[in-house]
C-alpha cells in the first residue's frame, strides 16, 4: 500500500479495516492540498469478499462515509471484480470506478496474475472516486509490460476535478 506524490503529503494515517479474510487489514490514506484545494487519497489492499462480513463492506460503511474531503480517490488490489457485491457497497455510497467513465471492457481482461496469465483472475485492481466531486476519468488502463514486475499488472487513471 503506497502513496506517491509531487506534492507534499498532510494527514496520513494507516487505517484498520475489520471483515473476514486475512487479518490484520488496513487502508494507507493522505490528503494533498494545492492552490486550496485538498485531495484524500486511500491506498489499500484487501481480502475478496462476497458479501457484508468483508474489508470493502467495511471501508464503505465506516471509513468512506466519515471522509470530510470532497474529493476522494480509492485505489488498490480489491481481490474483487466490477459488480461483484462487495464493491457494489463501494458504488452504493458514491464512489465510481475509472473503468465505467473509459469504457473499457473487462470481462477479457486481467491484472491478476501477470506471472501466470493461463491462471487469470480478472480485473480486481481499482480506482474509485467519489461521484460527488463531480469528478470524470479522463484516461486509463492496465499496463501491459513484456517482463511482469508483480503479479498484478499496474492500473492507472487520469482525473479531472472541476474547481
Amino acid at each position: 500500500k503506497t502513496i506517491l506524490s509531487r506534492i507534499p503529503l498532510e494527514e496520513t494515517v494507516e487505517i484498520p479495516l475489520q471483515g473476514t479474510g486475512w487479518n490484520p487489514a488496513s487502508a494507507v490514506k493522505a490528503v494533498i492540498r494545492k492552490d486550496g484545494i485538498s485531495i484524500a487519497f486511500y491506498s489499500l489492499h484487501i481480502c475478496g469478499s462476497k458479501g457484508d462480513g468483508g474489508h470493502a463492506h467495511y471501508l464503505a460503511s465506516e471509513v468512506l462515509p466519515r471522509e470530510k474531503s470532497q474529493r476522494v480517490i480509492v485505489a488498490g488490489d480489491f481481490n474483487n471484480r466490477i459488480g461483484d457485491n462487495s464493491l457494489n457497497f463501494i458504488e452504493g455510497v458514491g464512489m465510481r470506478p475509472t473503468w465505467k467513465d473509459l469504457k473499457i471492457e473487462l470481462s477479457q481482461q486481467f491484472t491478476y496474475n501477470a506471472l501466470e496469465p493461463g491462471k487469470q483472475g480478472g480485473v480486481i485492481d481499482h480506482i474509485f472516486y467519489n461521484a460527488s466531486s463531480g469528478a470524470k476519468a479522463t484516461d486509463g488502463n492496465i499496463i501491459e509490460l513484456q517482463k511482469p514486475l508483480s503479479d498484478h499488472k499496474p492500473v492507472w487513471a487520469e482525473l479531472a476535478f472541476p474547481r
